[in-house]
């Protein structure tokens, strides 16, 4: 913590550092009072609340002449913004090194997640901060910076116009939105290899602090999922309070689940949460607490299934309203070929995880390891009928590997 419970912020005020990396900052995304700092496991931070002031404020800084400008002068103003967390590092899932250089920059222009929120609605009329956010990526990467598009429809100006940007066109379901994905199908990470990525969001903040010079992580969040009366998108900054929005979530008697991100990937936060800084979705869906008479047993015309469980295999085009019921429990993790229907990779994900649960270092590294994080095989945790928590295993082999080989 760089300060106490009681201290005045502004917008963009650093309030956090890396342990390891003091460089990389943690700004305050609005102006007001550093209510309360809550603590972990040896007083790891959770999370520090900030009380928005009436009137916001913001720290102002010196804006350099991206055309003239050096890199290390790029990467000190991000930096000291507190902007440089926008930048996500592959192989690991983990915040950008700013003593590194990547081989290239990917952003993904849309996403397929389930009930996502439309890139193209989230970044309407941002065409010249998000171009300027892109001019600023380009002073960070001696390769591309790569912009992919959804080919079954054509992008807004914002994205569709963009200069200075490689554009790939991706289609087909889930997970053909997921960055991961792309880069492995534009230029796979081999080891020794680091590609950053960033979210179109993300970018127009860039693009903004380049512009104005102030830190500004506001953004257009779509609440979604069948618990909520009307989905709709609201504008929100990074890290808001969700219980504003307990008026638009159905009163009916059933348990809820109020999750930041979308079902596959987001996280858990209920209704007194918080928006997450990568998210752009709040979906809030029917808890799993409820179960029924002989289960699987049942022909079940109702309930979604990828394999030929249920009848309701009959009718592929139905939507469900799904809970977070398991609908089974933990079974041993058998070859079934379910998990490579959903990943468009060259990765044998069973392997894979296997590899993990052995520990075997070596192995992971051959089967691709540094190719993916948890958004890449979240929906091979949705559809295995052993119950495995893949993501979670994942994420164990990732600090793992990274643990050994840095």
């Amino acid at each position: 913590m760089l300060l106490e419970a009681g201290s005045t912020v502004k917008a963009g005020t650093p309030i956090f550092c890396d342990k390891y990396k003091p460089e990389i900052l943690f700004a305050s995304p609005v102006s007001g009072t550093l209510q309360a700092v809550r603590r972990g496991d040896r007083r790891a931070i959770l999370e520090a609340v900030v009380s928005p002031n009436e009137q916001s404020e913001s720290e102002q800084h010196d804006v350099p002449d991206l055309a003239s400008a050096p890199r290390d002068e790029v990467v000190r103003l991000m930096l000291k913004a507190g902007a440089w967390p926008f930048l996500v590092q592959r192989p690991y899932g983990v915040i950008a090194d700013p003593q590194a250089t990547p081989k290239a920059i990917f952003i993904s222009g849309f996403d397929t997640a389930p009930l996502a929120a439309d890139a193209d609605y989230l970044v309407n009329g941002e065409s010249a901060p998000f171009q300027k956010g892109v001019d600023a990526l380009k002073k960070l990467t001696a390769g591309s910076v790569h912009l992919s598009l959804c080919a079954d429809y054509p992008a807004n100006n914002t994205l569709e116009r963009a200069k200075g940007v490689a554009i790939h066109r991706f289609k087909g379901p889930h997970p053909a939105g997921n960055v991961g994905v792309q880069i492995h199908h534009i230029d796979p990470i081999n080891k020794g290899e680091v590609v950053w990525t960033i979210a179109p969001q993300h970018v127009i903040a860039l693009g903004r602090l380049f512009t104005g010079g102030t830190y500004d992580v506001s953004k257009v969040v779509a609440l979604v999922g069948p618990e909520v009366k009307k989905p709709r998108y609201y504008r929100m900054t990074a890290g808001a309070s969700l219980s504003e929005l307990a008026e638009l979530i159905n009163d009916r008697g059933v348990g809820k689940r109020v999750i930041s991100g979308n079902v596959l990937t987001g996280a858990k936060v209920g209704i007194s949460g918080h928006l997450g800084f990568y998210d752009n979705e709040v979906t809030v869906i029917p808890e799993g607490d409820r179960y029924e008479t002989l289960g699987w047993l049942m022909p079940r015309f109702k309930k979604m299934s990828m394999s030929r469980t249920y009848f309701s295999w009959l009718m592929p085009d139905r939507q469900y309203a799904l809970n977070t019921n398991l609908n089974g429990g933990q079974r041993a993790l058998v070859v079934t070929g379910q998990y490579e229907r959903v990943l468009p990779m060259d990765i044998l994900p069973v392997f894979l995880i296997k590899a993990i649960i052995a520990g075997d270092v070596e192995r992971m590294e051959k089967l691709g390891i540094y190719e993916v994080i948890e958004e890449d095989l979240a929906l091979c945790e949705f559809v295995c009928s052993s119950k495995v928590e893949v993501q979670r295993l994942l994420r164990k082999g990732i600090d793992l590997v990274r643990a050994e080989v840095g």
